[in-house]
């Protein structure tokens, strides 16, 4: 194929839309090393004051009011596309991305946040632009902003997914099950017993990765470093606070005075290795974080998940046998005792990882979406020699 020159849009609005465009560019590097890649921030494109503004906002929310942000993503969940919510967001932006598209000229637009996927959707639909245009669905459950008849092909992670995208009006011809792309690194092999030497931890104990969020969402998460630094079972904790400063410092006492040992770290880029050293983890449920450990084959318990996306996530990997949700720190240590004390349970939801997680979910992916240019490309050509009118060729 000659020079690919492609176009990515994701947002901040939590690390996982990010994470998904990220992987993408890696295994489009891998399959085409010439590939031109434009990767830009939704929000910020339009604002960086408004991206700020909106980002905050959203952590802030599920924070501290997690219920109403559950309500709104439940009450929009089921929105018509032609509802005056939807044609405002569809609206959002609409001339700047159209000016970007023109001047760029992409052979090939993707898109991991739903709202931008909607406004060039519907610009695709109206004819204005003529470029074929991915989204990749980040979760395990399906919500209306991800829904529109303008995309040309939908990248997502499970069978229900698809089920659903069919059952609001999606051709299945343009849905492919990849599972949701994750970086390559976390599909590498690595040595357990190496990775635990290297950070310095203990072999013979059980290991719990506990993760807080790049912003530090995860609600309690240093009451369950102190249910783990002082359960009776042998276990050693590792905890990523992320850019959660605050937390970081406020486990000096568990560090210094818990039975089990606690090993802290900040904002890290060697997730797959923590992980590779996990028995479970403990974490909130972004479909990003999940499908990485579902790569990794690590069990996960979900400790108040928040309601919405990451709530159907939990769900989803309830169903599938490979995952626990604790709703508040009563059931959280039960589950986590019930785990240390029957390995043979962590075991079965191994399997059940193993039977679900996806393979090479961004090559996949990549192949996909190259397919997709090519059967545009022979369509274009058999139109152009069946007319010989070269004008109706855009």
């Amino acid at each position: 194929m000659e020079q690919l020159n492609v176009l990515i849009f994701s947002a901040s609005f939590g690390a996982g839309h990010v994470r998904a465009a990220e992987a993408i560019i890696e295994a489009l590097r891998i399959k085409e090393p010439n590939v031109e890649i434009t990767h830009l921030d939704f929000g910020a494109f339009l604002s960086k004051t408004f991206n700020s503004v909106i980002m905050s906002t959203y952590i802030e929310l599920i924070k501290h009011t997690p219920k109403l942000w559950g309500e709104f993503y439940y009450r929009t969940s089921k929105i018509p596309p032609g509802s005056l919510f939807q044609r405002f967001l569809n609206g959002l932006g609409r001339r700047e991305f159209v000016k970007l598209i023109q001047d760029i000229q992409p052979d090939l637009v993707i898109c991991t946040y739903p709202t931008v996927a909607g406004v060039l959707a519907q610009q695709r639909l109206k004819g204005i632009l003529n470029i074929p245009l991915v989204t990749i669905v980040t979760d395990y459950a399906v919500h209306s902003q991800w829904i529109h008849q303008g995309v040309d092909l939908y990248i997502v992670g499970s069978k229900s997914v698809y089920d659903g995208l069919v059952a609001r009006g999606i051709s299945p011809n343009s849905i492919q099950v990849t599972g949701i792309p994750v970086s390559p690194k976390f599909e590498w092999k690595l040595d357990r017993l190496e990775i635990l030497n290297k950070l310095d931890l203990r072999p013979n104990l059980s290991t719990v990765l506990v993760m807080g969020g790049a912003y530090g969402v995860l609600d309690g998460a240093k009451m369950i470093c102190k249910i783990l630094g002082e359960t009776e079972y042998p276990v050693q904790t590792l905890i990523v606070c992320g850019r959660d400063e605050k937390l970081y410092k406020a486990l000096d006492p568990l560090i210094e005075e818990g039975k089990n040992p606690l090993k802290r770290f900040g904002f890290v880029n060697n997730i797959e290795e923590l992980m590779s050293a996990a028995d479970m983890i403990i974490t909130k449920a972004g479909g990003l974080t999940v499908t990485e450990a579902m790569t990794k084959r690590v069990p996960l318990v979900i400790f108040k998940p928040i309601p919405g996306q990451e709530e159907e996530n939990a769900i989803y990997l309830e169903g599938i046998g490979a995952g626990r949700s604790a709703k508040n720190a009563e059931e959280l240590e039960k589950i986590i005792s019930s785990l240390l004390e029957n390995p043979k349970d962590l075991e079965r939801m191994r399997r059940a990882l193993g039977k679900a997680a996806p393979v090479r979910a961004a090559a996949q992916a990549v192949e996909g979406m190259l397919q997709l240019l090519e059967y545009r490309q022979n369509t274009l050509m058999a139109m152009k020699v069946g007319t010989g009118i070269e004008k109706y060729i855009n």
